[in-house]
This record gives structure tokens, C-alpha cells and sequence, in this order.
């Protein structure tokens, strides 16, 4: 089951992230072999795996409710083509804005989150302003749909940026992700600066707020990181009107939960427990110094056996820092961009 943004396809052109991912995913479908079933929920980062049934859907006249789970098709060229033939001999299955793994089981990447989170992200900010001029239902979002209203055209806009030949939306992200290395005192630049960007900070958000783009907060330390990515799916959940049990998601690279997490933070309105699977990314200022000390440490999955709950698993702890950074001085990656 892979749970989302298993490409990345908004830093190059497809044919990048295609050329990179073929050779993991080939190893993975000979691992699993015939007659075993790999199912991708794509997410945000690689949401163009649905552009081509997307639009299949809209021309046929007005598509069916995309409820919770709806099966994704692929034509040939399409990149779900590709990614099925390289899994061979394994097969593959896509599903759509989640998919239930049992009765009482239902995983989704989390990106819709973006929309509810108080944390001035980048995506966060580009959700904002797209519900202010497209509008949105009265309280706000209650089905896919309408998630997908205001989202969908931003990631667009994101991935035709990333078509363009030396221009990729990277470049801004890690920005973003400098700015909070320097509100979180976690950077080594020149204190005067640092100081007057951590002064004017609230006003900032505050004048987004007023501009209508919120509600945001000022505090994006990493423990509001963490509350932020959990109330914002929790709403996520509650307005989609998923009552499982068990809610399996990823999104916010942020793990859990892990022994001390105060599992309160990771209820459902309707009573039930989220489990985020975290990532396989290496988000150099979240990891730590100690392998596996920090619930960003990469490298963790979800197993679900045919019945009690799922079970969060570390893969990685046993590598160190030394063998998961990035292997170039200054190389540009992923582990550059602040969480979710």
C-alpha cells in the first residue's frame, strides 16, 4: 500500500521523477512477485496521477460522487500505465481520495489537511486564497469534491510550473523552509536578521488573517507542526464523515503514534484513532541526532493483518545520519522542504 506522493512530480519535468522512480518500483513488484497486489493512493505531490481519469470522468457529463474511495483506470501513456507495467509482475490497483483496507480500516494520503491546518505553508496559503475566490459551501468543505474544487487547480498550476523548462516551484519551498529554520532559532544566519523576521512574524499572519486567507497561527514550532496536522485531518475527517475505527494517513511526514504521544491528539470526532505512516524522506532539520529518537525519522510503515489494529513499524533505525544524507554538498532535495 503506498500511501501517496510516491513520486515526485512538482521539482522537473514528468519525465524526471518517472526515470528516477522506475527502477525502485520494478525492484518492488519483483519483491512482491505474481499474483500480489500493490494499491497507490496518489496524493499532493503526485495528484497528476489522476489528470488523465479526472478528465475522463468530466467528459462522460456530470461524474459520479467521488465518496471516499473510487477506483482509479489509466489509458496507455497515461504515467499509472508506466508504474503498472514497471511493478509487473506484480499488479496494481489506484484508488481515490482513499481507500478502506477492511471494514474498519480507511487510509488516505491526508492532503486535504492543507485546506483546515493553521500553519502559514506554502500549500496552506494557495488553499486560502483559492477558497476566497472560488467560495465554498456554507461551513465549509463536506465531500471530495469540494476539496478537490479548491486544491486540484493549485497543484495544477504547481505541476504545469514544474513542466517548464528551469522552473520548478523548489526553489520557493525552500524558502519557506529557511524562514522557518530561522522563526524556529534552528538557523545559523545573521541573528539581527533572524530577530527582526521572528519580531514581525505575527503581524504577518495577522494581516493574513485579516486579508481573510486564515485562521493561521504565529507558532510553527515543531510540536504545533504536529497538533496543527492532526486537528486539521481530524476536521478533515469529521466533514467527510468517515467513522472507522482506524484512520491510516501520512501527508505531515510526522509518525505516530509513537509511546508518549498523548493519544487524545490523535482521536477522531467520531471516536476513532488516526496513525500517521510518516515518510521516506530525510527532512535534515526534523531528524535529530539519534536514529529513530525523532517521530521524523524516515523509514516507517503501517502493517495491517486481517484483524486488530494496525501497527506502526520502524525500518530505518538502525542507519545513522551518515548514511542518509543527501549524498552532493548543497544538493537539491526533497529534504531541503519543511514537512507535509
Amino acid at each position: 500500500m503506498l500511501l501517496g506522493d510516491v513520486l515526485e512530480l512538482r521539482h522537473a519535468p514528468l519525465r524526471e521523477p518517472l526515470a528516477t522512480g522506475r527502477a525502485f518500483l520494478a525492484e518492488l513488484g519483483g519483491a512482491l512477485g505474481a499474483g500480489r497486489e500493490v494499491v497507490i493512493v496518489p496524493g499532493n505531490h503526485d495528484h497528476h496521477l489522476l489528470a488523465g481519469w479526472l478528465e475522463r470522468r468530466a467528459r462522460r457529463g456530470e461524474p459520479p460522487p467521488l465518496g471516499l474511495e473510487s477506483a482509479v483506470d489509466w489509458r496507455a501513456g497515461e504515467p499509472l500505465a508506466a508504474i503498472a507495467r514497471w511493478l509487473g509482475p506484480a499488479t496494481l490497483r489506484a484508488a481515490y481520495p482513499g481507500v478502506w483496507l477492511r471494514g474498519d480500516v480507511y487510509a488516505t494520503h491526508g492532503h486535504y489537511s492543507a485546506r483546515h491546518t493553521k500553519i502559514p505553508m506554502f500549500e496552506r496559503l494557495g488553499a486560502g486564497a483559492m477558497a476566497r475566490v472560488l467560495g465554498e459551501p456554507p461551513g465549509g468543505p463536506a465531500r471530495a469534491e469540494d476539496y478537490e474544487a479548491t486544491l486540484a487547480p493549485l497543484y495544477a498550476w504547481i505541476h504545469a510550473i514544474a513542466q517548464t523548462s528551469g522552473a520548478n516551484i523548489a526553489g520557493s519551498q525552500r524558502a519557506s523552509s529557511r524562514a522557518w529554520r530561522s522563526l524556529t532559532g534552528r538557523s545559523r544566519g545573521r541573528s539581527l536578521r533572524r530577530r527582526a523576521m521572528v519580531a514581525a512574524f505575527p503581524a504577518v499572519v495577522g494581516g493574513l488573517n485579516l486579508a481573510g486567507l486564515g485562521p493561521l497561527q504565529s507558532d510553527v514550532s515543531m510540536p504545533a507542526l504536529s497538533q496543527a496536522g492532526l486537528r486539521a485531518t481530524a476536521q478533515v475527517l469529521a466533514g467527510l464523515g468517515v467513522s472507522a475505527p482506524h484512520v491510516i494517513f501520512g501527508h505531515t511526514h510526522r509518525a505516530g503514534p509513537f509511546p508518549g504521544d498523548d493519544l487524545a491528539d490523535w482521536a477522531t470526532v467520531a471516536g476513532g484513532r488516526m496513525m500517521n505512516a510518516g515518510s521516506w524522506v530525510y527532512d535534515r532539520p526534523f531528524v535529530g541526532e539519534v536514529p529513530n529518537e525523532s517521530p521524523y525519522w524516515p523509514g516507517t510503515c503501517v502493517v495491517l493483518g486481517d484483524e486488530g489494529p494496525p501497527e506502526l513499524r520502524r525500518l530505518l533505525g538502525y542507519r545513522g545520519r551518515a548514511e542518509l544524507e543527501p549524498v552532493a554538498e548543497g544538493q537539491a532535495s526533497s529534504s531541503d522542504l519543511p514537512p507535509g
